[in-house]
């Protein structure tokens, strides 16, 4: 009979254990998912900022050429 009590508790708690563990990875994964995002944002800030300074040199490059000597 004790046998039967302790196989009962232990089908009660799986659900449980089940749900807490499937919680955790929802928590890791919304957390690596917002760090990816945030790591992805910084990188493009600076690419933006990269093609800024690109685009104002050939500015300046195509602004030297069409002055007259």
């Amino acid at each position: 009979m004790d046998e039967a009590s302790s196989l009962i508790g232990l089908f009660a708690i799986i659900p449980i254990l089940f749900y807490l563990g499937l919680i955790v990875l929802s928590v890791y994964f919304i957390i690596k998912i917002i760090k990816f995002i945030n790591a992805k944002t910084r990188l493009d800030q600076e690419r933006n900022e990269k093609l800024d300074e690109l685009i104002k040199v050939i500015g300046k490059d195509k602004e030297d050429q069409n002055k007259p000597l």
